[in-house]
């Protein structure tokens, strides 16, 4: 089994190999691609200690699609191409249209949190499509935050809510190809990105709990599912409330803190 997976320095993208390593071990062959160097070579070697797993590690920024396509090529070079590809590279920070200071985080949840899903599924549709297996599938991360907007992530929500309506595009322009297309939106989920919000959580769920629900259902190919089922409903109510409604239980929600981030 090849997969690659991007944001797998910490949180979701860490916890997804993790659990592919687990369940195909010693048949596991993982891409691992990040920021955090000495975060990817740690993690490589437990894989590899643990399970067996055949790990290659590239350091580099999802907005760089250079760099990006130099990973993915070199991965399919050495490896093959990947059975599965999961954009789990993701940031949120919370935002303020007011405050002018905040329009370059505004611009780097966009850029990563969409742009860069597209630059790690662009290098390997062309060899995903020529392959005569159905077996090559694109799973993106998005969130419940972008069934509706939030208050005080702006940012976030409008990033999630692209990514879901993006993620929805690509399969059905995948279909005639049997590339399937998994849209996993998560509720909490309990990660360094979580973990510095000061507010009540309902419904969280441990990191590699929800690992392990997404694999069954990229295994599943479903086409979309959200993360854990409670959210689910809470999402489909969200969606189907009318807006005066919402906009009064929003209007007192807690918000994300606007803290300084290294990743701008």
């Amino acid at each position: 089994m090849n997969i690659f997976i991007t944001g797998a320095s910490s949180g979701i993208g860490l916890a997804l190999a993790t659990a592919y390593a687990k369940h195909y071990q010693p048949q596991a062959t993982i891409g691992l691609l990040g920021r955090n160097t000495n975060a990817l070579t740690k993690l490589a070697q437990q894989l590899q200690q643990q399970y067996e797993a055949n790990c290659s590690i590239y350091t580099a920024d999802v907005r760089q699609p250079a760099l990006v396509k130099a990973a993915a090529d070199d991965f399919m070079q050495q490896c093959g191409i990947p059975n599965i590809v999961i954009a789990a590279a993701g940031v949120s920070r919370g935002t303020l249209t007011e405050y002018g200071e905040d329009i370059p985080a505004f611009q780097a949840v966009m850029d990563i949190n969409v742009m860069g899903m597209v630059h790690t599924f662009s290098p390997f549709i062309q060899a995903m499509k020529q392959t005569t297996s159905d077996t090559q599938h694109l799973v993106g991360i998005a969130s419940v935050a972008g069934i509706r907007g939030l208050p005080g992530a702006g940012a976030y929500s409008a990033s999630k809510s692209a990514v879901i309506s993006y993620l929805e595009s690509l399969r059905v322009e995948m279909k005639s190809y049997d590339i399937h297309v998994t849209t996993i939106a998560p509720g909490y989920i309990k990660t360094p990105m979580t973990d510095i919000n000061q507010y009540k959580m309902p419904f969280l769920m441990d990191v590699d709990q929800f690992a392990e629900k997404s694999i069954k259902a990229i295994a599943r190919k479903k086409t979309y599912t959200v993360i854990p089922w409670q959210m689910g409903w809470v999402a489909k109510i969200l969606r189907l409330m009318p807006d005066c409604l919402y906009d009064k239980l929003a209007s007192d929600a807690p918000q994300k803190e606007r803290t300084d981030w290294d990743w701008l």
